[in-house]
């Protein structure tokens, strides 16, 4: 009897552990600040867990990849722009994991892929996120990054929301997607290797920093390439900020959530 009392005791001190190497989500969505090391550096970043009635088990992630206004060191500016305002609005609905990195002042998306996917990584892991709903999103220079890290690793996306973005850059060469340079459409080189990663493009048709053209030869390309489902909203009346639009359409979401990355054929 002693021996089987001991055995439920062992077993419920195990459960308990088990149970409490993740996280509580909170009552309210909110942010919290995180880092991890590489080569001996550390990088900060942000991190929104939604709260608990909005998420209930393995929730979806997103990674948002800021402009480049918001490089720094601060590890707040890249919540100012873009998706955290519209998070703060929809702190308490927002059923999503949603990763904040933040670029050092004067680097690239192109130059922290490796930074980038272990904050990712480490997210996931801490708050119990979904790795077959993950989705990558960014607007202006994120919008590059979007391209530049879904062609580094496509299989690790459930979808793509790439917002004024590109992938030339005649006048920010360094910002432009890597390996494209020399090719002779890279256009149709993206779409043809992203063609099975669901997208929905957005874009400004007044955009007089990321011309409204990248995009629309991004939609025609992923046409062409007979895409698995790619979409293209351009907003007559915006500028270069077509991200407050662009997070406040509804049907992303919908459309967002309800992707789910393809399992082994």
């Amino acid at each position: 009897m002693r021996l089987l009392v001991s055995a439920l005791l062992l077993l419920m001190v195990a459960m308990s552990s088990a149970c409490s190497s993740t996280p509580a989500r909170p009552d309210r969505g909110g942010f919290v600040e995180r880092d991890v090391t590489i080569d001996g550096r550390r990088h900060r970043y942000q991190v929104f867990v939604p709260a608990a009635s909005a998420a209930r088990g393995k929730a979806p992630v997103v990674l948002f990849l800021h402009g480049s206004g918001e490089r720094g060191d601060d590890d707040r500016s890249q919540l100012t722009v873009g998706l955290g305002p519209h998070l703060r609005a929809h702190a308490d609905d927002f059923p999503a994991i949603v990763v904040f990195p933040q670029a050092p002042a004067d680097s690239e998306w192109n130059q922290l892929v490796e930074v980038v996917f272990a904050q990712l990584d480490a997210a996931t892991r801490e708050f119990d996120g979904d790795p077959d709903r993950t989705s990558l999103t960014g607007l202006s220079m994120g919008g590059y990054g979007v391209w530049e890290l879904a062609l580094r690793e496509d299989a690790r996306f459930a979808a793509l929301v790439p917002v004024c973005g590109g992938l030339l850059h005649p006048r920010r060469p360094s910002m432009a997607v890597t390996g494209l340079h020399d090719d002779a459409d890279p256009y149709a080189s993206v779409a043809q290797r992203l063609r099975q990663v669901p997208a929905w493009l957005f874009h400004g048709a007044r955009d007089a920093s990321v011309p409204v053209e990248y995009s629309r030869r991004l939609d025609a390309a992923f046409q062409a390439a007979g895409a698995r489902d790619a979409r293209y909203t351009e907003f007559p009346e915006a500028d270069h900020n077509s991200w407050d639009a662009a997070y406040a359409t509804p049907e992303l979401w919908t459309w967002l959530f309800a992707q789910r990355r393809p399992g082994p054929p």
